[in-house]
Parts: C-alpha cells; sequence; structure tokens
C-alpha cells in the first residue's frame, strides 16, 4: 500500500511540474510518467485516463483542502481577522503556484469545450460553496447583514485573485511596489464594512 501511494504521488508531482512548464495539454503521458519514474502503463494503472491525473493534481494541489482547514480554524475568530488570514493563505497559494495558474487560465481560454474546461469551474465553484459556507455561518451567528453568501465569496475571492494578477501575473512591481500586507488590510476593511453588521 505504500509503494501504490508512494507511487501515486510521484505521477501527482511530476504532473504538477510538467503542467506548470508545458500545461495541461502540452504535457504527455508518456513525459509525465518519465519524470515520475515509472513507466506509461504504471501512469494509466493509476490514472485511467490524462483528465483523471489533472482532477487528481487540481484537488491536491488547488487552495480547496487549505481553505477547508483554514475555515474550521476561523470559526471562532473575530470576522476580520478570519478575513485577513484567509485572504494571507490565498495570496501565498497563489504566489506559489503562479506558473501553473498562468497556463491554466491560458489553456481555458484557449479550449472551452474541453475537459479541462468543466474541471477548472468545477472545482472554483466547490471553492465559492466552501467560501459561502463560512459567510453563511457568520451570518447565523448575527456577525452579518444579509447577503447571497454565493456573491460574497465570488466577491472577496475575486478582490485578491485580481490583486495576484496585477501584481504576480502580470509583474506590475516591475513598475510601481506595492505593499501586500497594506493592501490586504485595505481590501480586507472595504469587504468586511460592506458584509459587517
Amino acid at each position: 500500500m505504500d509503494k501504490a501511494s508512494s507511487t501515486n504521488d510521484n505521477i501527482i508531482n511530476a504532473a504538477l511540474k510538467l503542467f506548470s512548464e508545458k500545461g495541461y495539454l502540452g504535457a504527455t503521458t508518456r513525459e509525465i510518467s518519465r519524470e515520475a519514474g515509472v513507466s506509461e502503463v504504471t501512469l494509466f494503472r493509476h490514472f485511467p485516463a490524462k483528465e483523471k491525473l489533472l482532477e487528481e493534481v487540481i484537488g491536491k494541489y488547488s487552495f480547496l483542502p487549505a481553505l477547508k482547514d483554514l475555515l474550521s480554524e476561523v470559526n471562532d475568530v473575530p470576522y476580520r481577522d478570519a478575513l485577513t488570514l484567509i485572504a494571507k493563505r490565498m495570496l501565498d497559494f497563489l504566489v506559489m503556484r503562479k506558473d501553473w495558474i498562468r497556463i491554466m487560465q491560458a489553456e481555458v481560454q484557449r479550449s472551452p469545450e474541453s475537459k479541462l474546461y468543466g474541471i477548472f469551474h468545477g472545482l472554483m465553484e466547490e471553492l465559492f460553496t466552501t467560501l459561502a459556507s463560512y459567510f453563511r455561518t457568520m451570518q447565523e451567528k448575527g456577525v452579518l447583514t444579509d447577503f447571497d453568501p454565493a456573491y460574497g465569496a465570488r466577491a472577496f475571492h475575486g478582490i485578491f485573485f485580481c490583486y495576484f494578477n496585477m501584481e504576480d501575473l502580470l509583474r506590475r512591481d516591475l513598475y510601481k511596489t506595492a505593499d501586500r500586507g497594506k493592501a490586504i488590510s485595505e481590501f480586507v476593511t472595504i469587504f468586511a464594512n460592506g458584509t459587517e453588521r
């Protein structure tokens, strides 16, 4: 069982590396198996299709598992402090995975009919649903005003993803530096002012 788990992890890590470098469409299963140190037959024994491998990579290396863990940690933390912590962790994750995110975004735009599109948007919906559950819980505790938590989740994610996009993907830092801590503080204040009772 340990060997199978180790092989599985090697394949997933190799896939992440190659998807980050070449994109989902550009990375072949032959290259992934070579990078993982296994045969292509072994790769397909663990993942019967390349799409299943992508789903596993996204499931393991997306922000979603970290967000789920984080939300259980911040249940009793003051609202603005919780938002600040969520924003910091999300930005840390985005920066760590920026090459992969850049390539995945480009491929989703190029191939909206592909399975990648469905996998990507399915993940985003689950992320929004998870974050919305936090806002719903805070509403039930009387901390937040009456707004649609699903739209609140999209708005919160959008604020910080846009900031990440400008600073890290579009390299705004090449002509103007930004104080990340101040940006998080200001954006959290703006968001909280619009949602708190």
